[in-house]
């Protein structure tokens, strides 16, 4: 890999003015490091305080009460059972890989559960019973996922995409005999199965087009022929199950309505009855008892969650659980529907998992995950500012200010970006912003650009297609918002972002470097053609819908105006760019035309290439790595911003 990026190096500088850098390069565990600096020994010592938090999060309830949990307890997730109320989580998994989830399987001891191999997505699906010796039911070099177990754990169904199509397959097989797999449906697009009738013989399916589109169908078992229902204009509907009997579908939909509500769909007519009262914000999590009887969902207000428990059948509200301000990661009923476990994060706490007994009204915690060595009380808060951008719209962040600096002094400012698009940043448990905050003396501000979720559909289509760069001009209004605040340096701002958050602190990059000390990409998109040519098939036609289609002369055209690598002449000030070599997402051809497009105007740019890694870092050794050399690198920024 190194010579040819040497050589692609040396030769985009022969039509460049400048001369291309020479590149050091060093090898740390999986980790390949082009032109990183060493690390100081202190910056690792004091950031490793920081990297020693663990989190709970939840999986299932087991027939007998129990949970599954994923934690970990060494470098990845695994999976963890926990009997009750505080007691121990004892590890049931030993996977090197990290673990996705995990499903239960009703009447039995056995579960299911999911990983890949070094990030690449290819999802296996094992089941595993008190052995602990886990049987691969899924096709090696698939990816499989969306599962549907009957309601006596006799059969499960799942989705399976396979490399080359933009097609999910629907397959079904005994979860005791991996040779009774079946293909059952051949899907279009993103197809997947999201609910089974009481009787079996119909599968309630999803195709999704969009994070605005939804279809729903009803799929004969017996015959293969899917027949759509919930027919109307183009709306989302999420998390499908059915109810009232199988007669109708309980669903998170934006039909009718900017913020996504909870409806109920009658099968038969196709009405739609709003289920959750008319509310300013969406619904982001729900889950009914097996019985039909309770309904429990959470409502996402301004970035935090409130949970709310109701009987669904007379709409009485019950006792509701009093949680602290925090982000809920999953809601779950219990078999019995007594109690509703609640997976909860905040600022302050780690995520753990708490249980609430909803007819008795108690509320017990299941568990408590260790911060590590961190003084809580000297974590940065998050605080919720609004700033306007160019075209007067109100655009949400949240301010994490270090408590290590006097009131009022100036501090640098590190803008992290989410990904997703479809996403939106929120005030859960995450170390990164106190890190930057504390081991830099920085404010970090997080914002929510259009296009985030969150705050309804008209703002999430706010960046569709050629609408894209209106966000990039969200953050140049909040660097000219940074640069008007008395205790924020407005000459050390640096941008930050992942995946879609890369890409923008790529375009930030290239617009407004002179406002800038530096950036940091990782696994960015450089180039919105050579993107959407090269992402994997089963999620191009997905990415399509919200980017833009590059075959078309329009987006061609919008395209070759707004990447990055287009204008990478914009980008004057360092950068740090790192990537996953197993990247389904955003292949690492993206990161690497940036790296060498930037090197070969001779402008300074670090490198890291983490071989056992896909879409993110899910290793604690690369997690450490990675973030080691962040804060170094911008603490050489803002030591002299000028560069």
């Amino acid at each position: 890999m190194r010579i040819i990026l040497l050589a692609a190096t040396c030769l985009a500088a022969l039509t460049s003015p400048v001369h291309a850098q020479q590149v050091e390069t060093r090898v740390i565990g999986a980790a390949t490091l082009e032109n990183v600096p060493p690390i100081p020994a202190d910056l690792v010592r004091d950031l490793a305080r920081y990297r020693e938090s663990r989190s709970a999060g939840f999986a299932d309830w087991m027939p007998d009460g129990s949970m599954l949990v994923l934690t970990r307890f060494g470098s990845t997730p695994q999976l963890h059972r926990v009997k009750g109320p505080g007691m121990a989580r004892r590890q049931i998994t030993f996977a090197a890989e990290p673990i996705g989830g995990a499903r239960s399987i009703p009447g039995t001891d056995r579960l299911l559960f999911s990983r890949d191999t070094g990030g690449d997505e290819w999802v296996q699906i094992y089941a595993m019973g008190p052995d602990l010796k886990p049987v691969q039911l899924t096709e090696t070099g698939t990816q499989n996922g969306s599962i549907v177990i009957a309601r006596d754990g006799g059969l499960i169904y799942w989705a399976q995409a396979a490399k080359v199509s933009p097609d999910r397959t629907i397959w079904r097989a005994n979860p005791a005999d991996p040779a009774s797999r079946r293909m059952i449906y051949q899907g279009t697009g993103v197809t997947a199965p999201a609910d089974l009738s009481a009787d079996g013989k119909t599968l309630l399916i999803t195709r999704s087009i969009s994070a605005v589109e939804d279809h729903l169908f009803l799929l004969d078992i017996a015959s293969g022929t899917a027949t759509e229902i919930a027919k109307g204009p183009k709306a989302s509907l999420s998390g499908a199950t059915f109810v009232r009997g199988d007669t109708a579908v309980l669903a998170v939909s934006n039909r009718g309505s900017d913020a996504d509500r909870l409806v109920e769909i009658d099968i038969a007519t196709g009405a739609l009855t709003p289920v959750s009262p008319p509310l300013p914000w969406g619904i982001e999590e729900f889950d009914l008892s097996e019985d039909g009887r309770i309904l429990a969902y959470a409502t996402n207000e301004d970035g935090y969650s409130r949970v709310t428990v109701q009987d669904f059948v007379t709409r009485r509200a019950l006792p509701q659980p009093m949680l602290p301000n925090g982000v809920v990661g999953r809601l779950k009923l219990s078999p019995d529907g007594r109690k509703l476990a609640i997976g909860l994060a905040s600022a302050a706490e780690p995520g753990d998992i708490w249980s609430w007994d909803v007819t008795g009204g108690t509320l017990d915690r299941w568990t408590e995950s260790e911060a590590g060595p961190l003084d809580r009380a000297m974590l940065p808060e998050p605080r919720l500012v609004r700033f306007t951008s160019f075209d007067k719209l109100s655009v949400p962040a949240f301010v994490y200010r270090t408590k290590l600096v006097p009131a009022g002094a100036k501090t640098p400012v590190v803008i992290v970006i989410h990904g997703g698009p479809e996403g939106q940043s929120r005030p859960g448990w995450s170390t990164t912003p106190s890190a930057f905050a504390d081991l830099l003396g920085a404010t970090v501000i997080v914002p929510n650009v259009r296009g985030s979720t969150g705050y309804g559909t008209r703002y999430l289509n706010l960046d569709n297609a050629e609408k894209r760069e209106d966000s990039v001009r969200d953050i140049g209004a909040l660097i000219d918002w940074i640069r008007t605040q008395p205790d924020l340096d407005g000459a050390k701002i640096a941008v930050y972002g992942g995946s879609y958050g890369g890409y923008m602190s790529l375009a930030v990059m290239t617009k407004y470097s002179d406002k800038l000390a530096g950036g940091v990409d990782l696994f960015g998109i450089g180039d919105w053609t050579t993107f959407l040519q090269n992402t994997e098939a089963y999620r191009r036609d997905s990415r399509r819908a919200e980017y833009g289609d590059e075959r078309t002369p329009m987006m061609q055209k919008v395209f070759a105006r707004i990447s990055p690598r287009a204008n990478v002449a914009g980008i004057t000030k360092p950068m740090l760019i790192e990537q996953g070599a197993n990247d389904p997402r955003v292949p690492r051809s993206e990161s690497e035309q940036m790296v060498q497009a930037i090197r070969a105007r001779g402008v300074p740019v670090s490198y890291i290439l983490f071989a056992d890694e896909g879409h993110g870092w899910r290793k604690k050794p690369n997690q450490d790595l990675a973030s080691q050399a962040e804060i170094a690198f911008l603490r050489r920024l803002f030591a002299d911003p000028g560069k």
